[in-house]
């Protein structure tokens, strides 16, 4: 039997008490779909690199709305109208804008589900909702699509300044202890504004909006792009790799039941409460977990070694470098571990490997736009005169080549 759980206040680690503002919100948050959030982990793999960094997406999500609350509030503050029928769909939206990701997060995108977003995903999700709740989630849809006629709800949303950037680099900062991304979240909310509807940020929030792109900067280095967690995340993608090619080449693999769906059709339907969508919303880390775990024993070396190194730690070793690796050295690692593994070098590739990350602080396509006194908007870059903030459009590439520490 269900109780119905009256509990509107929920405490959060990051801001302390955060409400729920309505009674159908709190249903959303109740409904088996949202649960599943929480056994999501909101940072992949990271954990293998700061122990604390277990936090799921459903503290995320509700952070989110958290913020969007106190960004409602200092709008309407400032005379910008925000109807009551707005602000319920842009609680709803940013609530649920991350509600089709998958076990293990970005870690896994394209893995287990091939060319589908976890925005797409998060659409279905939304429809199947919008249904079950007669309808009262078609605003929020018609914001998280950009298909609604007043673009800055999208910007909070997504955006190169939005609710979901400023929650998850301050609570990635404090589950992971990197300083960093402790942003002034509430600083920046507070200077935010709207000009023929569209999100700006007021001329005395310059200073800090240039620390929140240098943040997020700083925490791509530290924390999203660390060299070790890039080499677990490519062990974990090619645990699923490799399991698709047994399979293929009729190898038994034994999977959890839903993973097991998802691995063998490569086209699920996710129309609107579709058997399909519904089993994805049975899939979370822990079914990766239970594969890693009965993957480690399989008889296929590859498949069992891959298991091992995750589940033990026992990880790749990584160089990082400011120019591309090349091949020559690629192949080197590949021979030393063909030899001492008896390995083909199709099953040797799956331990070596190169690659490059990229890190871009401010993208200048999506101008982040300053007001100053005089009402006049100017896009950041010329707002903030000095060299620092030119500094924020630099590409940073580095590149990176992973191999298994061996004893020869």
């Amino acid at each position: 039997m269900k109780q119905q759980n009256k509990l509107k206040i929920l405490n959060d680690p990051i801001y302390g008490f955060i409400s729920i503002p309505s009674e159908e919100i709190f249903k959303i948050v109740e409904h088996p779909h949202f649960q599943r959030l929480r056994r999501i982990t909101q940072m992949g793999l990271s954990y293998l690199v700061y122990p604390g960094a277990h936090h799921t997406r459903f503290h995320h999500a509700l952070g989110c709305m958290h913020l969007m609350q106190k960004a409602v509030q200092v709008l309407r503050s400032k005379s910008v109208e925000i109807s009551d029928q707005e602000e319920d769909a842009l609680y709803k939206a940013i609530l649920l804008h991350d509600i089709g990701h998958g076990p293990f997060s970005h870690a896994l995108e394209y893995q287990i589900i091939n060319k589908v977003t976890h925005e797409q995903l998060s659409s279905h999700f939304m429809n199947s909702l919008n249904a079950e709740f007669n309808g009262s989630l078609t605003l929020a849809i018609q914001i998280f699509k950009g298909e609604y006629h007043r673009p800055f709800m999208l910007e909070l949303i997504s955006s190169q300044l939005d609710m979901d950037r400023l929650d998850y680099l301050k609570r990635d900062s404090f589950y992971t202890g990197v300083a960093e991304g402790n942003i002034n979240s509430q600083r920046l909310i507070t200077m935010l504004n709207v000009v023929d509807d569209q999100l700006v940020v007021e001329e005395k929030g310059l200073y800090s909006v240039e620390n929140f792109l240098s943040g997020r900067r700083l925490m791509y280095w530290q924390v999203y792009l660390h060299k070790t967690g890039i080499g677990a995340e490519h062990l974990l993608q090619s645990v699923i790799k490799r399991i698709k090619e047994l399979i293929e080449k009729g190898v038994d693999v034994e999977l959890p039941k839903h993973l097991n769906y998802f691995i063998r059709n490569k086209n699920p339907d996710f129309s609107s409460n579709s058997t399909d969508l519904n089993r994805f919303a049975s899939l979370d880390d822990a079914d990766v977990m239970t594969t890693l775990k009965l993957g480690s024993d399989h008889k296929d070396f590859v498949l069992s070694e891959l298991c091992k190194m995750i589940l033990n730690r026992q990880l790749l070793k990584i160089k990082m470098s400011n120019k591309p690796i090349s091949q020559n050295k690629v192949d080197k690692h590949l021979k030393r571990l063909m030899t001492n593994r008896n390995l083909t070098k199709h099953e040797a590739s799956y331990f070596v490997f190169s690659g490059v990350v990229v890190n871009l602080a401010y993208a200048k396509a999506k101008p982040i736009k300053i007001l100053n006194k005089r009402g006049k908007l100017t896009e950041l870059i010329k707002a903030g005169k000095e060299d620092s903030f030119n500094a924020l459009l630099k590409e940073v590439k580095k590149y990176y080549c992973c191999y298994p520490k061996l004893q020869d």
